[in-house]
């Protein structure tokens, strides 16, 4: 993995500008935009990559990619009610799968945030449809 990958970035849309803005918090002033999530990061490497070359040339410090923060609020753990008729087609989907309920729960989850989870797309979607 290159340096320039390792920076954090955080994409959003901008009603404004109507696209999405991402922006390298590491590195003061530099962002950038696309009509995609996806082409917004991609332009944002190559901004990354110009604004490194800038800051050498002009002498400049280039600060290196800060570590996540780990907020101490959050545990992973989470207490959550459901009415008993879900949480048994969730169960059920669980133990067709193979795997624990609070897997796939925790794939769920992260699949409609975004982020990655422990059990598999296609078993996910094999889950989802059992679940309905």
């Amino acid at each position: 993995m290159t340096q320039i990958a390792k920076y954090p970035a955080h994409v959003f849309w901008s009603d404004d500008d109507k696209g999405y803005m991402a922006i390298a918090p590491d590195l003061p002033g530099c962002s950038a935009f696309a009509t995609t999530q996806p082409d917004a990061l991609a332009e944002l490497q190559d901004a990354i990559s110009a604004w490194i070359e800038a800051a050498r040339a002009a002498g400049n410090p280039v600060p290196a990619p800060s570590a996540p923060s780990h907020d101490p609020h959050h545990s992973g753990k989470v207490l959550v009610r459901m009415p008993r008729g879900l949480h048994a087609k969730l169960a059920d989907a669980a133990g067709r799968e193979g795997v624990s309920l609070n897997q796939l729960i925790v794939y769920l989850l992260a699949s409609a945030t975004g982020t990655t989870a422990p059990v598999s797309p296609k078993k996910h979607r094999r889950s989802l449809a059992a679940a309905k």
